[in-house]
């Protein structure tokens, strides 16, 4: 039997081999593998990015890592807060008050999401992080002071300096509803990068947002972020229900927003399905290449088994060869997919300025209006920027399937070759 760098040696060279030796079949196969796999990449990497975006932005600004919801009548959450604060694990607490209103401005009207919140939440590093002024400041000065989404100001034509009215309800002890009209000064307007999370978004300090909020028509709880929201919450949690008081519920971020990450779930795991499918045909090719090499090298063939090879070793040559033009279309298809990967965002504008160009070309040509320049993704649905987020343990395991895939795909052209009977062969030559 050949000794395994004899082998490795052999096969490396009709891969490497001119192309009339038969080893351009292989490297054509081979670029066929780099090329399926440039879109599972970056499909990959964009997806795990946009869920890992949002999630974050979820986590920082919207239902954070915890929520201590408290039940009790006339109860005040903030009261808590040393204790929560000193459970370990815990980065930090903030009491919040959540209700809906109707915020009136200069030119327009619209329902809000009120969030009465301190002004230690808004320093925290993580909801800086992701929480923008777009103009003005993200901070309050006064208890008057609100900040408010970027949508929002947009549909009530509210800019910084301007006063709104909030209008919100009560019910008095005799069930009857009655309305209530706090005015605000606009101090700054915000936005999370992610239209769709804070469109409706009207940040109060959170003493003028008791004053505003009935009680009854409010929902009152400790919001709290940790130190890794993505392990141990489920211990944390477990913990503060045994320091809060009785009348107080924790929820998690992922018990509060499991729809929603499971689906995101579904739909990365469907496109990485589809994706995986022309990876496997790609993979299959190597099959029909390592057939043609097999007969451009019949004649290698026979001498290797004239001077004593047999049948597996032959095979074990035929075999180590898709085996390297797996890992050859690995590799280039990694570097490639990680290259359009991490550029993504560039990528997208370049496209979107050159629709642009399109466009307008379009309209001087056909005398139409020019309208409004392409976007590939609307900010009112996705992210402003597409974030990455690389997970080599995910890239490996595509790699090492993609040679699998090559090297079984390849086993029954190979085998064939190893039963080849060299004086058959010789006749012909």
């Amino acid at each position: 039997m050949m000794k395994g760098r004899v082998v490795f040696f052999i096969s490396l060279r009709y891969l490497l081999g001119r192309g009339k030796e038969g080893g351009r079949y292989l490297r054509g196969a081979a670029f066929g593998i780099a090329i399926s796999l440039v879109p599972i990449i970056v499909t990959l990497v964009v997806a795990d990015g946009m869920i890992r975006g949002i999630t974050e932005r979820y986590l920082e600004l919207g239902s954070y890592h915890i929520q201590a919801s408290d039940r009790r009548v006339g109860g005040e959450p903030a009261t808590e807060l040393s204790a929560v604060v000193a459970c370990p694990g815990v980065r930090g607490a903030w009491p919040e008050r959540q209700g809906l209103g109707i915020l009136v401005g200069s030119s327009g009207k619209s329902g809000a999401n009120i969030r009465a919140v301190t002004s230690d939440f808004l320093r925290d590093r993580g909801t800086a992080r992701f929480l923008k002024a777009v103009s003005g400041t993200a901070d309050f000065s006064s208890d008057k002071d609100a900040l408010l989404g970027e949508e929002l100001a947009r549909k009530i034509g509210a800019g910084v300096g301007d006063t709104v009215r909030l209008m919100t309800a009560r019910t008095t002890l005799e069930g009857r509803t009655i309305p209530r009209v706090s005015a605000f000064t606009v101090r700054g307007i915000v936005s999370s990068g992610y239209r769709e999370l804070d469109a409706l978004w009207l940040f109060v300090p959170y003493e003028a947002g008791k004053k505003a909020l009935s009680p009854e028509a409010s929902r009152a709880f400790i919001g709290i972020k940790l130190d890794d929201p993505y392990k141990g919450v489920e211990t944390v949690s477990a913990a503060l229900n045994g320091v809060l008081p009785r009348g107080f519920a924790t929820y998690t971020w992922y018990e509060l927003q499991r729809s929603q990450y499971q689906s995101y779930e579904s739909t990365r795991q469907l496109l990485l399905f589809i994706m995986a499918l022309v990876v496997v045909v790609a993979a299959v090719n190597v099959a029909s290449a390592t057939s043609m090499l097999a007969v451009e090298r019949r004649r290698d063939i026979a001498i290797l088994k004239g001077y004593g090879a047999d049948p597996r070793d032959t095979t074990r040559i035929f075999l180590f060869c898709s085996f390297l033009t797996g890992a050859l279309g690995s590799f280039l298809g990694l570097a490639a997919g990680l290259l359009a990967a991490l550029n993504v965002n560039a990528l997208i504008h370049g496209v979107e300025f050159l629709l642009g160009i399109l466009a307008r070309t379009g309209s001087f040509f056909s005398g139409s209006a020019a309208g409004a320049a392409p976007r590939l993704l609307d900010p009112a649905y996705y992210l402003e920027t597409i974030p990455v987020s690389v997970d080599w343990n995910a890239l490996l395991l595509i790699a090492v399937g993609t040679t699998v895939c090559s090297v079984l795909a390849a086993w029954a052209p190979a085998h064939r070759a190893g039963k080849t009977r060299p004086l058959e062969i010789l006749r012909k030559f």
